[in-house]
């Protein structure tokens, strides 16, 4: 399977997601900017899941239909095209980190698939309906994982 390079200005691999992307901060969206997408892609998935959630892995950020040609994403911005979907909290869009104050640093895996045909998710789709439906379809994906603790 080949692999789609993920990234983001805002933070490294595994290093710390900035206050400002928070739910306790600013809670904008981070930036995304991704490569290596395959031709044969006809969409783009993009989740951001938090598995170390006290009640099990909680969905930040879930958008679907995003056009392959697009390869960036400005900070607080949906991808243009995608139907954004509700996150954990009930709300369309990005749902910045809040993990309970005191526990450790929480892991945000933020990944990227790209689908030969359009998913087809329900209404308020958890992190494993996603996994469900894309881990097997799939022809790519990338993944970048921030850090974050109140």
């Amino acid at each position: 399977m080949a692999g789609i390079e993920l990234r983001s200005t805002a933070f490294n691999d595994h290093a710390p997601i900035p206050r400002r992307h928070a739910r306790d901060g600013e809670n904008v969206s981070p930036p995304l900017s991704w490569s290596g997408v395959p031709d044969d892609a006809a969409e783009l998935l993009l989740l951001c899941e938090d598995p170390d959630a006290p009640t099990g892995t909680f969905v930040h950020w879930l958008v679907t239909g995003i056009p392959p040609a697009d390869a960036t994403l400005d900070a607080g911005q949906s991808p243009p095209g995608g139907q954004v979907r509700a996150n954990g909290w009930g709300e369309r869009g990005w749902g910045g980190p809040h993990p309970p104050a005191g526990d450790e640093a929480h892991r945000y895996f933020f990944r990227l698939y790209a689908l030969p045909e359009p998913v087809s998710l329900p209404g308020g789709a958890t992190a494993d309906d996603v996994h469900r439906a894309v881990d097997a379809a799939q022809s790519a994906s990338g993944t970048i994982v921030g850090m974050y603790q109140r």
